[in-house]
């Protein structure tokens, strides 16, 4: 028996093979590596190159491999992208989100686990964000997300399939022993951007607003560190093992840090003071968006172990080293 990780070679995925092999799973990657990297995935899981959304393939993959249960992270993911390119991105998020659930189950797998998003809330005020909040995302990527969140659950109604659907805040660290990290070229997220400017790989970096109704003016996140989220899969998946219901959980940590914290923070720890330039907002990005995640503990027995701002900063910026030291990207 074995797991399948589609966007098993991405930043999450390739930390979400980690943890699996970690625990002592057998583990298969699909990935296409449009965006993800071959040596990112740990050498005990076997990969397949190929397209979630090549329905003949995974059904042989699942066949092939005795896949017991699917974990889904491959999609594309920068907001201000899917308002550009809104039919590219319910291609990619639900589309093939769609395909592979066909052939999940005609395979008959019946557990299943999806990366979703806080962007399926949508404009959300300061106070923390839980799991029944009306649904309303305002970006197309968020709305990809939503609906393949919307397919999961009819199929589980009409098929003998569990899930979980984990809806990530923001996403940031990299692995504490060095293994893997956030190594995409001119990524968008706000820790590994801001690090790439502490070590001189980018001239400056941006803020994008600090008009927003938040305490200085610039948006408020929820950092979760990448190896506590697939933590919360590994109990994910655990929890489906034992019987569990499907459901939807917010994974963050429950506290924000505005953009303008993050880069201090950044700037303390690195021990540099890179410039920054300040810039108008970007479309799809609201003011502040933080998790209640009391659910995701009690329901799935989570205790993240990083939950330190100071500490995700560190090995983000361990990662840069060692990407720029091996000429990795």
């Amino acid at each position: 028996m074995a797991v399948l990780v589609t966007g098993g070679a991405g930043y999450i995925g390739s930390h979400m093979v980690l943890a699996l092999v970690d625990a002592g799973y057998d583990t298969v990657v699909l990935d296409d590596l449009s965006t993800g990297f071959g040596w990112l995935v740990h050498p005990s899981a076997r990969l397949i190159q190929g397209d979630v959304s090549d329905i003949a393939l995974v059904r042989r993959v699942i066949e092939e491999n005795d896949i017991t249960a699917v974990l889904h992270f491959a999609a594309r993911i920068v907001v201000p992208d899917s308002v550009a390119d809104p039919l590219g991105y319910y291609l990619a998020n639900t589309v093939k989100s769609r395909a592979l659930m066909e052939a999940v189950v005609a395979s008959g797998v019946q557990k299943f686990i999806f990366s979703s998003t806080a962007a399926v809330y949508g404009m959300v005020g300061t106070e923390p964000v839980a799991e029944d909040a009306l649904l309303s995302p305002i970006s197309p990527y968020g709305r990809s997300k939503l609906m393949t969140e919307w397919m999961l659950a009819d199929t589980a109604v009409a098929h003998p399939l569990s899930y979980v659907a984990l809806r990530y805040f923001n996403v940031a660290g990299a692995d504490p022993d060095g293994r893997a990290g956030q190594s995409t070229k001119g990524a968008t997220h706000l820790i590994k951007v801001a690090a790439e400017t502490a070590l001189g790989k980018r001239p400056f970096m941006n803020v994008f607003g600090t008009d927003y109704e938040t305490p200085d003016g610039s948006c408020l996140r929820d950092y979760i560190h990448v190896t506590d989220l697939a933590a919360a899969h590994l109990d994910a998946l655990r929890y489906l093992e034992r019987g569990g219901t499907s459901g939807v959980f917010n994974c963050g940590y429950g506290r924000g840090y505005s953009v303008l914290e993050v880069i201090e923070t950044v700037k303390r720890v690195s021990g540099v003071d890179f410039p920054v330039q300040i810039s108008e907002r970007r479309p799809g990005d609201p003011a502040a968006i933080v998790a209640r995640a009391d659910r995701v503990r009690a329901e799935l027995g989570w205790a993240p172990r990083l939950d330190d701002l100071s500490t995700i900063v560190d090995q983000a910026l361990a990662w840069e080293r060692r990407l720029s030291a091996r000429n990795l990207i």
